[in-house]
This record gives C-alpha cells, structure tokens and sequence, in this order.
C-alpha cells in the first residue's frame, strides 16, 4: 500500500507541474499583447502605423512558414456521404438572398497573366474537362465547420490545359459579387484543390457558388472564393478581400 501510495502522490506531483507548466505558457502566450509587441518592435503603443506594419511583418513571416511547412502531396481528410451536413450552411460577407445571380448563357471565365492560352471559357467548355468529387470539410475561420460534397475539375488539370506558368508564385482571384482571393502555387497544384461546378451531385446554386467556385480542403473558408469571374497568375502578391483587411493570408487549415 505504501509504494501504490507513493506512486500516485509522484504522478499528482508530476501533474501539478504539467499543469503549472501549462498555465506559464499561455500566460505569456496571452501577454504578447500590443503593448508587449510595442515594446520589442521598438513602437510605441500611440504609434498606430507603426504597430501596424510590425503585425503586418509578423503576418507576412507566419505565411513564410506554413508555405514552408506546407505538404503538396498530403491529402485532407475524406468523409463517407452519410457524413454530409445537412443542410450545407451559406457564408459570405452579405445575406443568402444578396447572393449574385449569373446567366450562364453570358458567363465567361476572364484569363489573365502568366498563362499562355487566355481565351475566354464558356460554361459548356468548362464542364466538358474531366471531373471528380470528394466529400470534405469546409473549415471556417468563424469557428464552426460543415462537410459537404464538390465535384469540378482538379485546379491542376485546368493551369496545365490553359498554359499557366506553375513555377509562378499566385493565383489570384476575382468574383461576381466583387470578392477576390489569392492562394500559392503549391496550393493551386495539390490534387484535391477543385474548380467546382457542383455541390451534392447538382450545379451549384447562387448560394453555394454558381457557377463555379475554388475548393480547397487545405485552406480555411475564406480562401475558398465563389462565383468566380477572372483567374489570374502572377508573381506579384495579389492580397485578398479579407487578407487586406488582417486575416492571415496562407491560412491553412
């Protein structure tokens, strides 16, 4: 009994130091505060620019390193359909009925930058490439997360077909309804990042994307832009609706 005794007063011990070890690392992750980043920036809390271009350097250096850190050939996890959310929540900057609505007799998808063949593209072009489906989880920055299912064309196949120089850095991204994203090339390229032109087996509706929207199960929510109306490659930082006003651009999920 004195050494079952012994034994569970040294793990209550241990533990005890675990948790204070814990609680040593979030307070000083939670003390990092603008006026602890002010003061190893040099800044001074009133100097609003420049705090702002520290967060800005720090951001830019946090997607350094999960571009670094990022695995092209590691795949997101896939769900069987029972698993779909049901019904597929809608989210966007506006309201379900604000949503964009497209005739797709008139839609074409604009080319632009480094790709050799910028010929417009029609709906039936577009849905005439190869497709495939997969059931994902659409993680939001938000906080909650939903499972549904996509099918369109790997994003590769399409940069391949159209010329695009995949040694560039971007591809950017502008909607209908005057959104814009950005991802990496390396992003752009793994196998399970869609051009999608349907949700659960049916063309998309307006709230879901129609006509086509990106699908990046690597990425959270907001870098999955909708209603796309232009691609473009560049080696130039394009920046994004969100990511402008503060979000982490990389934002992997």
């Amino acid at each position: 009994m004195k050494k079952i005794l012994t034994m569970g007063q040294s793990f209550a011990q241990h533990r005890s130091r675990a948790v204070e070890s814990l609680e040593r690392r979030l307070f000083l992750r939670q003390g990092l505060s603008l006026g602890a980043l002010a003061l190893l920036s040099g800044c001074s809390i009133t100097d609003q620019e420049g705090v702002e271009k520290m967060l800005l350097a720090m951001s830019r250096w946090n997607d350094r390193v999960q571009g670094w850190l990022f695995d092209p050939t590691k795949l997101a996890p896939e769900y069987p359909e029972s698993a779909i959310t049901r019904p597929f929540p809608f989210n966007a900057f506006y309201e379900e009925d604000e949503a964009p609505e497209i005739d797709a007799t008139d839609y074409r998808l604009e080319l632009a930058g480094l790709i050799r063949d910028r010929k417009p593209w029609t709906l039936p072009e577009l849905y005439a490439l190869p497709q495939v489906s997969q059931v994902t989880r659409h993680i939001c920055v938000e906080g909650w997360s939903a499972i549904g299912k996509w099918s369109g064309t790997p994003f590769r196949t399409f940069l391949q077909r159209i010329g695009a120089d995949t040694t560039a850095r971007y591809v950017g991204f502008k909607c209908e309804d005057d959104y814009y994203s950005s991802i990496d090339m390396a992003t752009a390229l793994h196998p399970q990042t869609l051009l999608a032109f349907r949700y659960a087996d049916r063309i998309l509706p307006a709230k879901h994307g129609f006509p086509m929207k990106l699908r990046v199960p690597t990425k959270l929510g907001f870098k999955n832009p909708k209603h796309i109306k232009a691609i473009f490659v560049t080696n130039e930082y394009p920046g994004g609706y969100w990511e402008d006003q503060g979000y982490n651009w990389f934002s992997g999920s």
